[in-house]
């Protein structure tokens, strides 16, 4: 099950006196990933789509508190995974920059797009694994290889970082990107 969490209205209820646009603090940070943190466990939410399509700034300090931080404290183990939507360039540049830096990873739409990229700590081969099942959607292994022309080892290494960082998952033998799950 996919549920979108509108950020705006958790920064809402953060702030109830103002009717802010910026995600800026860190003890705002630290508030907003508390609320997404339990709409996730309120909705049972496999896929939490995080929607940032109202705000208009996310400091490093919030990006790092709001997604960083989430993305540490999930386990991909329980089949729970988070994706961003409704990003500005600004507001992905500050989520990649704090990703790289944790070695973390989320697949990301930003505004005026409809196709999901990846943020944060990602190599080449896993990048364009990533890209071939955004294109030619859910693969096995075998498919995915010959349609990379790649070996399966080095495929197995590409999948195992996007599994890991929980951007892509396995159903009924194949992989598929989260977000368009």
């Amino acid at each position: 099950m996919v549920t979108t969490i509108r950020l705006e209205t958790l920064l809402q209820e953060a702030h109830p006196a103002m009717t802010p646009k910026n995600l800026v603090t860190r003890p705002t940070g630290a508030a907003v990933r508390s609320s997404i943190e339990r709409e996730i466990l309120r909705r049972h939410a496999r896929v939490a789509l995080l929607d940032f399509s109202e705000l208009d700034l996310v400091d490093l300090s919030c990006a790092d508190e709001v997604v960083a931080k989430l993305l540490q404290r999930m386990d991909v183990t329980d089949e729970r995974y988070v994706a961003l939507t409704g990003l500005t360039e600004d507001q992905a540049e500050a989520i990649d920059h704090v990703l790289s830096h944790h070695q973390l990873g989320v697949q990301a739409i930003t505004r005026g797009s409809a196709r999901p990229r990846l943020l944060g700590h990602f190599g080449n081969d896993s990048r364009a694994a990533f890209d071939m099942l955004i294109d030619r959607g859910p693969l096995d292994g075998g498919s995915l290889a010959t349609e990379l022309g790649w070996r399966s080892d080095r495929l197995a290494d590409a999948l195992q970082v996007l599994c890991l960082l929980g951007v892509v998952m396995v159903s009924a033998g194949a992989y598929q990107a989260v977000m368009v799950a």
